[in-house]
C-alpha cells in the first residue's frame, strides 16, 4: 500500500514514484523548477502533482516562493484555475497537487493548429478577463500571464501556475535587481519598477497574450530578451493581425502607463454582449490525442482553489450591480530615451538587473477634451520636510502624515517630528525635530494643542500657534492611543486604558473593563461623546463591544456580537459600523449595529478585501483593500453599488471630499481621485518618489481635505496640495 502522507522526513515517500500518499503514474511535463506528474487521489479524482528538483529543495529562497506559490493558489477561486487539492511546500521534495484539467495550453494549440478563430477570440478575452477580475479580487497579482499558464477547456480557459504570485499580505519581497517573469510578456513596470508591481500588470500581459492568440506571434517580437525589454518599454505594439473590432481593446491593454490600462472589469463590459458562437474553446478535432494531452511544464499544477463557499449570509442577500464603464484620464506617456533604454539592456545582460525611471517635472497638463481648470483663489504648492521620506533601494519608504485644522496643516513623518504649514501657500511656519519620527498624523486636541506619536510610542505635545513644546508620555512602543474630547486615552499591553488630560497630560484614570482582557480601541463619535472599544474572542466567532466615557472610563453599555469584528466608523443616526473580518484581515461583510435596539445588520460582500479601510458617508460605504479595489455598499438596501479597480496596490485609507469625491493616496505618492457617484477614477497627480526607486512601503499616510482643497504627502518627503474640483487637470 502507498505509504502515509510524509511532511518531508522520510525521503522514500517523496522518491520518484510517490509525493506524499500520492503514486505519481505518468510524467505530464517537465521544466526548470519541477517536474509535473499524473496522479489518482484515494477518490479517484485525477490530480496533476507538481515536484520541484532535487537542487531546489535545498533552497531555503526557493522553498519560501514555493511556499508563497501555494499560499496564492489557495487563495484563487477554482472557477477559472486548477483547484489544490493538497500540498506539502516542507517536505524533502516539495510538492502540490491540482485537479487535473485536461486541455491543451493557449501555446499548444496556437503552434499546433494556428491563430484562434473570431469567436474563439472573443471568448477567451472575456473568459481571461473574468479569470483575472477573481484572481485579483483574492488579493493576488499572477505576474506571469502567457500562452503556457492558460490552459483551453470546453468551460473555457483555466488561468495556471501561480509560481511567481504576490500576495498582497505577503511577507517574501521582490529581491532588488531580479528580473522575475516572461520578457514577452511582462508589462513596462516588471523592468522599470518591480517593486510597484499591481494588477495592472497582468492586464498587460492580456494584451500580449491576445495579440500571440490572434496572430501566432507577441506584440513585441525579438530573438534577443533584451530587444524584447527594450520594445516593451520603448516601442509601440505590433497588432498586425488582431482582428479591427478587438484591436483598440488589446491596445489600451498593452498601454505604457498602467493608469491606462482597462480593468479586468471594464474589459468584460466591452464584449457585452457576450458571444455564444462557439460552444467551446476548442473543437472536438484539434483536441491532442490520447488520455493525458500534453500540458505546460512549470504550469500544468500551478493554479489554485479559493471558493467562497460559505461565506455568504443566506439571511441578507446581497445583489452585486454591475459596475458602469469608466473613463481613464490620460496620463503623460513614460518615454524611454535611447541611452536610458540601452542601460536596461546592459542591466539584464548583466546578470538580471533592472533599470527604474523616474518621472519628473511640473505637474501633467489637463486631459484633452476637458476645459482648463477655471481661474480660482487657490494655486496648488509643494513644499518638502525635512529629508526625503525613503524609496531608495532596499530601504523603507514613508511620507509624511498630516491634520488640518483652519488654515494650519500640521505634518509628522521623516525628520522633523512635527511641522507647521500654511494650508494655503506651503509656507512653513515652525518645525520641531525629534531623535525618533512621527509614526501617525499629528492629533489636534482642545485649548490649541498639537499631539503627535513618535516613532518610540511616545506622545509630544506642542503648542499649535508657536511650536512651544508640551507635555509628553512615557516611551511605550506597545502602547496606542486616542484623542477623545478632552482627553486622550492610551491602551497597551497590560489589558488597562488610561486616560489623560488633553491640556496638561495629567493622568485621570487607570483602570481595566468589565468582560475586556486585552480591549482595543475603536473610534470616538464626538456626537454622543462616546469611545468604542472592543475585544474579539480567542477563536474570533464573538467580539465583546463597549462604548467608554473618555472622561471618566465609565462603561455606558457593553454588548458581545457575533463575528470577527472591528468597529470602523460612526453612522449619521448613532449606529455602529463594523468590518466582519475573515482570517488574514480580509473583510468578508459589514455589520450596521443599533446599540440602542441592539439591532445588527449584515451585510455581505460579493468578495472579501484584503486589509480593507472603510468610509462612511450617510447609509453609503466605502471600501478600499491594499490591492487598490474600491467597492461602494449601500447599507441600507444592503447592496454593492459598484466597484472600481483603481491600479494602485499598498494604498492609504480613504478621505471623503466635497463634490461627492473620495481621495486617496498610492504608494509612489500619486494622489487619486474618484467620483462616487458613478464609481469612476476621474484624476490623478504625478509619482512622487524622489530618487525614482520605491522601497518597501509599510503604510501609506492618507490625504486631507477641506472643501475643494486637497492635500496629500508623498515618500520623497513632499507635501503637496492641489485644487479638488479639477482633479482632471493635474
Amino acid at each position: 500500500m502507498p505509504p502515509l502522507r510524509s511532511t518531508g522526513a522520510d525521503r522514500d515517500a517523496e522518491g520518484p514514484d510517490y509525493a506524499g500518499e500520492y503514486r505519481l503514474q505518468a510524467c505530464l511535463g517537465a521544466g526548470g523548477m519541477g517536474v509535473v506528474h499524473l496522479a489518482t487521489s484515494a477518490s479517484g479524482l485525477r490530480l496533476a502533482v507538481k515536484v520541484v528538483h532535487a537542487q531546489y529543495a535545498e533552497d531555503p529562497e526557493f522553498r519560501a516562493r514555493f511556499r508563497q506559490e501555494v499560499a496564492a493558489a489557495r487563495r484563487v477561486s477554482g472557477a477559472f484555475t486548477a483547484p489544490v487539492v493538497d500540498a506539502d511546500p516542507d517536505a524533502v521534495r516539495p510538492w502540490m497537487a491540482t485537479l487535473y484539467v485536461p486541455g491543451p495550453t493557449l501555446a499548444d494549440q496556437v503552434k499546433r493548429s494556428g491563430p484562434l478563430s473570431r469567436a474563439e477570440l472573443r471568448r477567451l478575452t472575456a473568459g481571461l478577463a473574468e479569470a483575472l477580475r477573481d484572481i485579483h479580487r483574492a488579493g493576488v497579482v499572477h505576474r506571469d500571464l502567457k500562452p503556457s499558464n492558460v490552459l483551453l477547456t470546453d468551460s473555457g480557459p483555466k488561468v495556471i501556475d501561480f509560481g511567481i504570485s504576490r500576495p498582497v499580505d505577503s511577507d517574501l519581497r521582490t529581491e532588488t535587481g531580479k528580473l522575475i517573469g516572461s520578457p514577452p510578456f511582462m508589462a513596462p513596470e516588471q523592468f522599470q519598477r518591480p517593486r510597484e508591481v499591481g494588477p495592472a500588470a497582468d492586464v498587460f500581459a492580456l494584451g500580449s497574450v491576445l495579440v500571440h492568440a490572434a496572430t501566432g506571434h507577441g506584440p513585441f517580437d525579438s530573438d534577443s530578451p533584451y530587444i524584447v525589454a527594450y520594445q516593451v518599454v520603448h516601442d509601440e505594439p505590433d497588432l498586425t493581425g488582431v482582428p479591427e473590432e478587438l484591436a483598440p481593446l488589446v491596445a489600451r491593454c498593452l498601454a505604457k502607463e498602467p493608469a491606462e490600462r482597462p480593468t479586468p472589469a471594464e474589459i468584460m463590459a466591452a464584449l457585452l454582449p457576450p458571444s455564444y458562437e462557439a460552444t467551446a474553446f476548442i473543437p472536438a478535432q484539434r483536441r491532442s490525442p490520447g488520455p493525458f494531452p500534453s500540458l505546460a511544464a512549470d504550469g500544468a499544477a500551478g493554479a489554485a482553489a479559493g471558493s467562497f463557499a460559505g461565506a455568504w449570509d443566506a439571511d441578507t442577500p446581497v445583489r452585486a450591480v454591475a459596475p458602469p464603464r469608466r473613463r481613464r484620464w490620460p496620463r503623460p506617456r513614460l518615454r524611454l530615451r535611447l541611452p536610458v533604454a540601452l542601460g536596461v539592456l546592459l542591466a539584464l545582460a548583466a546578470g538580471g538587473t533592472v533599470a527604474v525611471l523616474a518621472t519628473r517635472g511640473a505637474e501633467r497638463p489637463a486631459a484633452p477634451g476637458h476645459p482648463a481648470k477655471a481661474a480660482t483663489s487657490f494655486t496648488g504648492w509643494q513644499t518638502v520636510l525635512g529629508t526625503r521620506g525613503g524609496g531608495g533601494e532596499g530601504g523603507d519608504a514613508s511620507a509624511p502624515a498630516c491634520a488640518l485644522s483652519g488654515g494650519a496643516l500640521y505634518c509628522s513623518g521623516p525628520g522633523p517630528l512635527v511641522s507647521r504649514l500654511d494650508a494655503a501657500t506651503g509656507r512653513v511656519v515652525w518645525s520641531r525635530p525629534a531623535a525618533g519620527a512621527g509614526r501617525t498624523a499629528p492629533a489636534l486636541l482642545p485649548g490649541g494643542t498639537v499631539a503627535v506619536t513618535s516613532d518610540t510610542g511616545e506622545v509630544h505635545t506642542y503648542a499649535a500657534g508657536n511650536g512651544t513644546p508640551g507635555w509628553r508620555t512615557r516611551p511605550a512602543a506597545a502602547e496606542t492611543n486616542r484623542p477623545a474630547g478632552s482627553v486622550v486615552v492610551l491602551s497597551g499591553g497590560t489589558g488597562r486604558l488610561r486616560a489623560v488630560d488633553a491640556a496638561t497630560g495629567k493622568q485621570l484614570w487607570r483602570h481595566g473593563l468589565p468582560g475586556h482582557s486585552a480591549p482595543q480601541l475603536g473610534p470616538y463619535d464626538s456626537a454622543s461623546g462616546l469611545l468604542t472599544v472592543f475585544e474579539p474572542t480567542a477563536d474570533a466567532t464573538h467580539t465583546l463591544i463597549s462604548a467608554v466615557r473618555p472622561a471618566t472610563g465609565k462603561v455606558l453599555w457593553s454588548h458581545r456580537l457575533k463575528g470577527n469584528l472591528v468597529p470602523v466608523a460612526h453612522g449619521r443616526d448613532g449606529a455602529l459600523v463594523l468590518s466582519a473580518t475573515y482570517r488574514d484581515m480580509q473583510t468578508e461583510a459589514l455589520v450596521r449595529y443599533a446599540p440602542e435596539r441592539r439591532e445588527a445588520r449584515r451585510v455581505p460582500l460579493p468578495y472579501r478585501v484584503d486589509s480593507a479601510s472603510t468610509a462612511v458617508a450617510g447609509s453609503t460605504a466605502y471600501l478600499l483593500g491594499r490591492l487598490g479595489t474600491l467597492t461602494a455598499v449601500d447599507l441600507a438596501a444592503g447592496r454593492v453599488l459598484w466597484d472600481l479597480e483603481t491600479g494602485s496596490r499598498n494604498v492609504s485609507a480613504l478621505a471623503p471630499g466635497d463634490g461627492g469625491r473620495l481621495y486617496v493616496s498610492a504608494s509612489d505618492g500619486r494622489l487619486l481621485a474618484v467620483d462616487t457617484a458613478h464609481g469612476t477614477l476621474v484624476g490623478q497627480t504625478r509619482p512622487r518618489l524622489g530618487d525614482g526607486r520605491l522601497g518597501y512601503v509599510t503604510s501609506v499616510p492618507a490625504p486631507v481635505t477641506s472643501g475643494h482643497r486637497v492635500y496629500g504627502t508623498a515618500p520623497d518627503g513632499s507635501v503637496f496640495a492641489v485644487d479638488g474640483s479639477d482633479p482632471a487637470g493635474w
